[in-house]
C-alpha cells in the first residue's frame, strides 16, 4: 500500500458557469486523456502542480461523477481549453 496521497480536483461551477475541455498526455503512450469540468483553469493547474510537486497522483471528477485518476510521473503535459458552444445553422457569428 502507498502512503503517497493523491491530489484530487472535485466538481465546482467556475464563476461563468462555462467549462473547460482538460487533455492529459501520458507519457510513453499515443492517446490522450479527455475530460470535462466546470472547475477554473487556476484550480485545475493548482491541482496538477500540487501532484507534481507531492509526486502523487491526479485525480479529477466530472460532473457526472466519473473519476480520471492518473501518476502524476506519467503526466506528459496538461492543455486546459475553453469549451466552445457549437453553433448550428445559417449566418450564425
Amino acid at each position: 500500500m502507498s502512503t503517497k496521497k493523491s491530489v484530487e480536483a472535485s466538481p465546482r461551477s467556475n464563476s461563468s458557469g462555462s467549462k473547460v475541455e482538460v487533455r492529459i498526455g501520458i507519457t510513453d503512450s499515443p492517446r490522450e486523456l479527455t475530460i470535462e469540468l466546470s472547475n477554473t483553469a487556476d484550480e485545475i493547474e493548482a491541482t496538477v502542480a500540487r501532484a507534481l510537486n507531492d509526486g502523487s497522483h491526479v485525480a479529477f471528477t466530472d460532473e457526472k461523477g466519473r473519476r480520471l485518476i492518473v501518476p502524476a510521473a506519467k503526466v506528459g503535459f496538461v492543455e486546459v481549453s475553453a469549451r466552445s458552444e457549437r453553433k448550428v445553422g445559417f449566418g450564425t457569428n
